[in-house]
């Protein structure tokens, strides 16, 4: 490449890793709006993280053109190949990241009561690991950092380990007192909603891993045993 087509070239990963980014913060900050709306039944705060979510999918589409784009002009190789790869496959990751938060916003109004649902006050902790995993993910894309991705991948069990006890917790109640059995089945999708968030953070943790180091990541670093 000559030096106009290898600037051109940095500006447009540059490009693609901001668009990425941003899809993140929005992601991130979908998470947390909607659960504050199921914290404060606030129906007007759950409508604007749905409608917001279509701001998301619309940035995906604008990563997909452009990371196509570099391929077809520049053909990149090697380690920008493989980040301009991992920037169109993080990018659908991402999107569905948004549709977790949109799918919680949508059971705000059918959780939503006067009388107070007290294992409800155990999900916005769950929901800030979710999202921290979402942004340390993503703070390890724009640095490249293969370590910071592993680091993702093992705080996933922590997060696994949370659900678990939450559903338990949302089971027991559901059987102590009948009448919430409705609400508190949407709060146990809530609580599965955010686990899939976790689940989806450490699938692009292991994609920004192979971006950084053209290796898979190895099962034990992924956080799976021996069983």
């Amino acid at each position: 490449m000559n030096d106009h087509t290898v600037k051109a070239f940095d500006a447009e990963i540059g490009e693609l890793r901001g668009l990425i980014s941003q899809m993140g913060g929005l992601a991130e900050a979908a998470i947390v709006k909607a659960i504050k709306a199921l914290q404060r039944s606030d129906l007007a705060l759950a409508q604007q993280v749905r409608d917001e979510d279509k701001v998301i999918d619309a940035i995906e589409a604008e990563v997909e053109r452009l990371a196509v784009r570099i391929m077809a002009l520049r053909a990149p190789m090697a380690i920008d190949l493989r980040e301009v790869v991992a920037a169109l496959k993080i990018a659908g990751v991402v999107e569905r990241i948004g549709d977790y938060a949109k799918n919680i916003a949508k059971r705000v109004p059918l959780i939503a009561s006067d009388q107070r649902i007290e294992p409800l006050s155990v999900l916005p902790a769950m929901a800030r690991m979710a999202s921290g995993m979402v942004h340390d993910v993503l703070d390890a894309f724009a640095a490249r950092d293969a370590t910071a991705a592993i680091t993702v991948c093992e705080s996933d069990t922590a997060l696994d380990d949370f659900y678990d006890s939450i559903f338990r917790t949302l089971v027991t109640h559901m059987v102590e007192n009948p009448k919430t059995i409705s609400q508190v089945a949407h709060l146990l999708f809530v609580a599965k909603n955010l686990e899939r968030i976790g689940d989806h953070a450490t699938n692009v943790a292991e994609m920004v891993y192979f971006a950084a180091t053209g290796q898979q990541m190895a099962e034990r670093e992924r956080g799976g045993g021996l069983g």
